[in-house]
């Protein structure tokens, strides 16, 4: 078994590519705060690809903690000089490994701040890219503004020195960097939220301006957030997948990360300092993110929670599983050409019709092994960003809205923590407590989850909505996820004889 390290390269097996560039010859240019799965499938192999084709030396990459959990991610990493395999998994069962390079060191924030912001500070650094997830920017579910009363937020406020999150770290930065006469980092968001850039300021310029309105000013006036649309289906790693590697290919690896073939990153051309020539390896650089970005969010996200509450409760527990079931995939085509895509402003040099039918394409993948309790997770962090919108213009335009309404009533549904064989589910939401009561009592009161403005705002006083969610939800309750899209079926068929 060889564990993998810088001096183990040449001796892996010839079927795992790895970098023929020098490693000890790149140089900081960009610090990424989230280094999970998704960012090491996408962000960090897009450099890797472009350090391969002899660019970007001076772009490695230096990884940022912030959350108790990334410390694992730090001593997984370091152990092995930051390297990590990336398995693309080819739905004919071949497997693409290839050795990341891109990382040149990982600083787990809490152990050092002050170093963190330092590192931050220095003109090297010209990019500060994240993958915090939905929930990391700590925007208020009710007011959609800055939360300034979380405890992190609260503890930075105070210690301004020695802060505890993303926000504390990189506004620190920033006003290191003023204060030197130094050029401001930008500041990349590649996080899936619509408007990624535009929140990532308004978060980041809302903490500023609590630490000092001055600061407040000159981040919003002086620090780039380019917005961003990313793709690529890229579940959790699993011991399977860590044994699979050494396996196959004799090789030790803490922490590899598993991948679809498919990629795509779309990006606002707005640097303050520069950027890696990233449109040398596919990345498409555009004036107009928007498109893109709502085209990825309400057909690849919003299917996602198409299909996993609908497919949990009907005992499927993989993406692949429920798209290889015609009956699903009907439904799901349905929702993104009859309710998704007449939201969408025109998407430049994209057949809308191809993009459907390569998404279900890649949740068919059988060796992605997508598990559907991943794209359950969270869901008052999704639903409400990715679905909702499209029902709300399906009401302003008068269009189809039965299989959006289906998709909250299988969400309501799941909630209640009960599948339908009676075992209980691992609901993971930070809405959880709330929630799952409010399901419960649904039985009784059969609107009493879409009352909830705070995720729904005014949709339970939208008859045609509340009709079509108030009848999915009772056949899902009484007849079951399957029978559900089967009676769904019959009536559309009913409807275009």
């Amino acid at each position: 078994m060889t564990r993998l390290s810088n001096a183990t390269l040449a001796h892996l097996d010839p079927h795992v590519s790895v970098p023929s560039y020098r490693r000890t010859a790149l140089t900081p240019g960009m610090a990424h705060i989230g280094v999970g799965g998704f960012h090491r499938a996408h962000q960090a192999m897009y450099l890797d690809r472009l350090m391969e084709a002899g660019q970007a030396h001076d772009w490695g990459i230096v990884g940022i903690g912030v959350m108790p959990g990334d410390r694992r991610m730090q001593e997984a990493l370091a152990s092995q000089d930051y390297l990590y395999t990336l398995v693309v998994k080819h739905p004919n069962g071949v497997l693409e490994p290839r050795v990341i390079g891109s990382i040149i060191d990982y600083r787990y924030a809490p152990d050092d701040p002050e170093g963190v912001i330092e590192m931050l500070a220095d003109p090297a650094i010209r990019i500060v890219s994240l993958t915090v997830t939905e929930g990391g920017y700590n925007v208020h579910p009710i007011t959609g503004e800055f939360d300034l009363e979380t405890a992190d937020v609260l503890h930075d406020l105070e210690h301004p020195i020695a802060p505890r999150s993303s926000f504390g770290l990189v506004v620190a930065a920033i006003e290191r960097r003023r204060d030197r006469g130094l050029a401001p980092f930008t500041v990349m968001s590649c996080d899936n939220i619509p408007g990624n850039g535009d929140v990532a300021r308004r978060m980041f310029g809302a903490f500023a301006h609590a630490r000092d309105p001055q600061l407040g000013q000159y981040l919003e006036a002086q620090v780039p957030f380019p917005n961003s649309m990313v793709d690529r289906i890229t579940p959790v790693t699993t011991p399977a997948d860590i044994e699979e590697l050494h396996q196959r290919f004799d090789l030790e690896d803490a922490w590899p990360v598993i991948c679809e073939p498919f990629t795509q990153w779309v990006l606002e051309d707005h640097f303050a300092m520069g950027r890696p020539a990233l449109d040398d390896v596919g990345v498409q650089v555009v004036e107009d993110v928007e498109p893109y970005e709502l085209m990825k969010l309400r057909l690849l996200n919003a299917s996602h929670q198409a299909m996993c509450y609908l497919g949990y409760l009907a005992g499927y527990r993989y993406a692949h599983e429920v798209c290889q079931d015609p009956l699903f995939v009907e439904f799901l085509l349905g929702y993104m050409k009859d309710e998704g895509s007449p939201t969408l402003p025109e998407v430049p040099g994209v057949d809308l019709d191809q993009y459907r039918h390569t998404l279900i394409e890649r949740f068919a993948n059988p060796e992605i092994k997508d598990t559907l309790a991943r794209l359950c997770a969270e869901s008052s962090d999704r639903i409400p960003k990715w679905l909702v919108p499209v029902i709300r213009r399906q009401l302003e335009q008068g269009g189809a809205l039965k299989r959006s309404a289906t998709v909250v009533a299988s969400w309501a549904r799941y909630a209640e923590g009960v599948d339908e064989q009676g075992q209980p589910i691992a609901v993971v939401d930070r809405l959880k407590d709330q929630l799952t009561p409010i399901a419960v009592s649904q039985h009784a009161r059969p609107t009493a989850f879409i009352e909830n403005r705070e995720l729904f705002g005014s949709l339970a006083e939208a008859p045609r909505f509340v009709d079509a969610y108030v009848e999915a939800l009772k056949r899902l309750q009484q007849q079951g996820a399957r029978a559900t899209l089967e009676a769904l079926a019959a009536d559309e068929a009913r409807s275009q004889v």
